[in-house]
């Protein structure tokens, strides 16, 4: 994997302009996450779970407990592209292979721009919903779409303030957000912020009250989304809770053994 080593950089003065960048950044920062993470509500977020994830394709999740709830392992696919001269068999591109081409760095080691256009072209393996694959890497929170098709993407939020906080024990930044009309999540159904505009499209139909202000948790090392709640309603959203990051993960980890 190529990443950027943050400690090789200029320490960056923290604006919303860098949050944007290290929410842009994740899929460069790290290899392996041990962490746990809960969910205050949702119809698909039944427990709190510890998961040992290797990018790019295999996750492991557990309950709190150690009782195993999946093993996920992504495999490449293959297709059957068929034509006048006959067919032939084509191995669709993976995101190990778009993790491979290089971003546009920035003098501080986060990336200015991914070298592939949109949110969704990079997912780790998934867990019950793209909620889960949202927090890994939360794209949505630094790029949005733009005003019509082909426009150039503009400003998913409106970032009112950046601070420097601990999350789990680990150097996070804060920020206090409102969503724009450009903000896309990587699902409307799971998205990492409620927006009025989001429900529209996805339901039809707005699913309020809505949050004047929400508040969002980076992890500085990984650019993984650690928090995303609602600060006037607290008990809302995910906490992500890292144990662990670019630690060995054998093969045998991800073997599901149940019968």
């Amino acid at each position: 994997m190529v990443r950027a080593a943050a400690t090789s950089h200029t320490r960056p003065v923290i604006d919303a302009d860098v949050f944007r960048a290290l929410a842009r950044s994740s899929p460069w920062r790290w290899t392996t996450l041990r962490f746990t993470v809960r969910w205050a509500e949702g119809p698909w977020r039944e427990q709190p779970v510890r998961a040992w994830l290797r990018r790019p394709d295999v996750l492991r999740v557990e309950t709190l407990d150690g009782d195993l709830l999946q093993v996920v392992r992504e495999r490449p696919v293959r297709v059957g592209v068929s034509g006048v001269d006959g067919g032939y068999s084509l191995r669709l591109e993976t995101p190990a292979d778009r993790l491979a081409r290089r971003p546009v760095w920035r003098p501080d080691g986060l990336v200015a721009e991914r070298p592939w256009p949109g949110n969704s072209c990079y997912d780790d393996p998934m867990y019950q919903s793209y909620h889960w694959v949202a927090m890994l890497d939360p794209a949505e929170l630094a790029d949005g779409r733009g005003p019509g098709p082909g426009e150039p993407a503009g400003p998913p939020l409106v970032v009112d303030t950046v601070a420097e906080v601990s999350h789990g024990g680990r150097p996070a930044w804060e920020a206090y957000v409102r969503t724009t009309p450009r903000y896309e999540p990587r699902c409307g159904c799971c998205p990492l912020l409620r927006s009025r505009e989001v429900d529209e499209a996805e339901y039809g139909s707005t699913r309020g009250p809505y949050p004047e202000v929400q508040r969002v948790r980076l992890d500085v090392q990984t650019g993984v989304c650690v928090l995303a709640d609602d600060p006037e309603a607290l008990g809302t959203g995910h906490d992500l809770r890292i144990e662990a990051v670019d630690e060995p993960m054998d093969d045998a980890l991800f073997v599901d053994g149940r019968v």
